[in-house]
């Protein structure tokens, strides 16, 4: 046996104790990680075709500091608080991967319902998730250049004489070196991404006497659900992940954690945007002949319609519905204007037209379509993206049946009547 090998037995041999003590320790640990997320949409009208989430929630760990590195990866990072302890030495040129450092993470996509919070109807949604990568800041129990003999060394080289394949940096296959590195005498932190379905391991040159990874840390990507499906309000949801050996997230059956399990959970907030503006003047409809009044006050030719066509701004990145309320009503399903001397009601047709972008349960585009009391056919209008002061028109109309009636020469009428076109986004 060499000088270095007994050095190393007897290092072992005085951490043998609190090795047995602190496993003790551990396997009465049964607790519970909890973590939030969150992410929010808004419409922006300085891009209104990018409708999508965005996760609101402070990055902690490896991001922290390399946001832009991150975020061309599509990346967030979670500093958890779980750390984890080797239940005895590490021991060299280990060949049971489980027996070394070894991670298996859930890298593969997972799926989530969240739920909307009140409301008269529950209404859900599906989020995804997955965990592509994770860092981990390793703690030797001694200075790694006494650990591999070469106290000459600096701690950079002496961390890659220490493990088979050298720095964390060089991670065994499948894993693949992402992003952040930090060493010093004693500790090593590094960033790695990690396959789906798939689990990588380091094993020492040299025994380690006692060993754990202070702390832990991983990536997330998700996949939320299409904003402009979803009504306004604030949707939750949780999803649970175990932690410890054969579990999701698995470091091997040394390293053992100091919580059993991991919560994320999940808040989604939908703030939408439905704003009608009509021009000034426009609140009072005037129904005339096309051209005019002076064919008929000049020349006596009946007008065959009435009509007016009022144009207003919609702004919208919800679903929403419209419907009607009218001061007078004659088949119960239209609004009707009266006369008021005689008591003569005629129909009045209200149609909308949507602008392109919003369209009707169906995806068809709204052009002329029928208001009615009972709301048939005008009970869901969406977006397909997120419609910036975009100009609508609603038709008012007399069915030209009705023209000749309300028209005679020598007799002056006035029809009037209230009507209410309601934008509803509960839908």
């Amino acid at each position: 046996m060499g000088v270095e090998d007994k050095i190393s037995v007897i290092r072992l041999l005085k951490q043998t104790a609190n090795v047995l003590m602190l496993s003790g320790l551990l396997g009465a640990v049964s607790e519970a990680a909890v973590m939030e997320i969150e992410a929010k949409f808004s419409p922006d009208p300085s891009n209104p075709l990018v409708n999508k989430f965005i996760n609101t929630t402070k990055f902690t760990g490896f991001c922290q500091g390399n946001e832009p590195a991150c975020e061309r990866r599509g990346l967030s990072s979670f500093r958890t608080p779980i750390t984890f302890t080797a239940t005895r030495p590490i021991r060299v040129h280990e060949t049971n991967p489980r027996e070394a450092a070894m991670f298996s993470i859930p890298a593969e996509w997972r799926t989530l319902t969240v739920t909307k919070m009140g409301g008269a109807s529950t209404e859900t949604a599906e989020v995804k998730v997955r965990m592509p990568g994770f860092a981990v800041n390793y703690r030797l129990s001694h200075d790694a250049r006494d650990l591999v003999g070469r106290p000459d060394l600096g701690s950079n080289a002496a961390h890659g004489l220490l493990w088979q394949g050298g720095l964390w940096l060089s991670p065994p296959s499948p894993c693949q070196w992402a992003i952040k590195a930090s060493t010093n005498t004693r500790e090593h932190e590094t960033f790695w991404l990690t396959p789906a379905g798939s689990a990588c391991h380091k094993a020492p040159n040299y025994i380690i006497p006692e060993f754990d990874y202070k702390s832990f840390d991983f990536a997330y990507e998700l996949q939320t659900p299409e904003p402009l499906k979803l009504s306004q309000g604030t949707y939750t949801g949780s999803i649970q992940y175990s932690v410890g050996p054969g579990k999701d997230f698995d470091m091997g059956d040394v390293m053992l954690p100091s919580e059993d399990s991991l919560t994320l959970n999940f808040t989604l907030t939908v703030e939408h945007m439905l704003k009608v503006e009509v021009p000034p003047g426009g609140h009072r409809v005037e129904l005339v002949p096309q051209g005019g009044w002076q064919s008929w006050l000049q020349q006596g030719r009946k007008p065959t319609r009435l009509f007016k066509d009022q144009t207003f701004n919609i702004s919208a990145s919800s679903r929403f519905k419209m419907g009607l309320e009218c001061q007078y009503t004659q088949d119960g399903n239209t609004c009707s204007l009266q006369e008021p001397i005689s008591g003569h009601v005629v129909p009045l047709n209200i149609s909308v037209s949507l602008p392109h972008g919003l369209t009707d349960a169906s995806g068809q585009p709204v052009t002329r379509r029928q208001l009615l009391l009972n709301g048939s056919g005008t009970k869901l209008f969406q977006p397909g993206f997120y419609v910036e002061r975009r100009p609508g028109t609603l038709h008012f109309e007399i069915p030209s049946s009705e023209v000749a009636e309300m028209i005679r020469p020598g007799r002056s009428r006035y029809y009037s009547g209230n009507v209410t076109v309601i934008w509803d986004s509960e839908v």
